[in-house]
């Protein structure tokens, strides 16, 4: 095993209103060595261009309910009063077998449910610019009727002002390369800062002491 894998793996949450490019940084996340994506199961209707196993598990309501009474979930919650979303166990018990950084990508209230049960764990939040913004990039997307923008920009608010609550960092995701460039500096500082290094430190001074005799 190596120093870095001997270090615990982080858990780093990315969440934001839906329409803040927040998937697109946490693929840029990906990307960045040593890091791994959990997937989430839904009960959701798979939409056409979605294959099951690359984004999401698509099941059932009767098998989301027997895996919640299994205890199988980090975190769950039901999204709009209609379809549940959770992020099973296994992907944390996987990211600390292979010692490498656990990415969810997840709501507020999974956020919320994740801090409570690990608190150290890392949240960021990414802010759309503005309203105006975020209901554009609602409506380009042409998924959604105008109620369903107006529920999710009612739901956007309900999410910023949790901020404060369980989020350790904020970007602004008005330019989607500056926006990312900060994402991965957060985690890089973290990987670097001195409470996860001070395993290394200790174990260099005792190299120091050890060649001096």
């Amino acid at each position: 095993m190596t120093e870095e894998q001997a270090l615990p793996p982080l858990l780093l949450i990315v969440s934001g209103p839906s329409g803040s490019g927040k998937s697109t940084l946490v693929q840029g996340l990906l990307r960045m060595p040593g890091t791994m994506a959990s997937r989430s199961c839904t009960t959701r209707p798979r939409r056409a261009t979605e294959a099951s196993g690359k984004c999401y598990d698509f099941v059932t309501e009767q098998e989301f309910e027997a895996m919640v009474s299994r205890g199988e979930f980090l975190e769950y919650a039901r999204v709009f009063g209609k379809h549940s979303y959770g992020t099973p166990k296994k992907w944390l018990n996987e990211s600390r077998a292979s010692g490498v950084d656990l990415v969810l990508e997840i709501d507020v209230q999974g956020a919320a449910q994740v801090k409570e049960k690990l608190p150290e764990s890392v949240a960021i939040f990414i802010l759309p610019p503005s309203r105006e913004e975020l209901e554009r990039r609602l409506r380009g997307r042409g998924q959604d009727a105008d109620e369903e923008i107006k529920r999710r920009l009612a739901r956007a608010r309900s999410e910023i002002e949790a901020f404060g609550k369980f989020y350790d960092y904020c970007v602004v995701n008005d330019d989607v390369e500056r926006a990312g460039r900060e994402v991965e500096a957060i985690l890089t500082a973290i990987r670097c800062s001195s409470a996860r290094q001070r395993g290394r430190v200790e174990r260099l001074l005792a190299s120091f002491e050890s060649g001096g005799r």
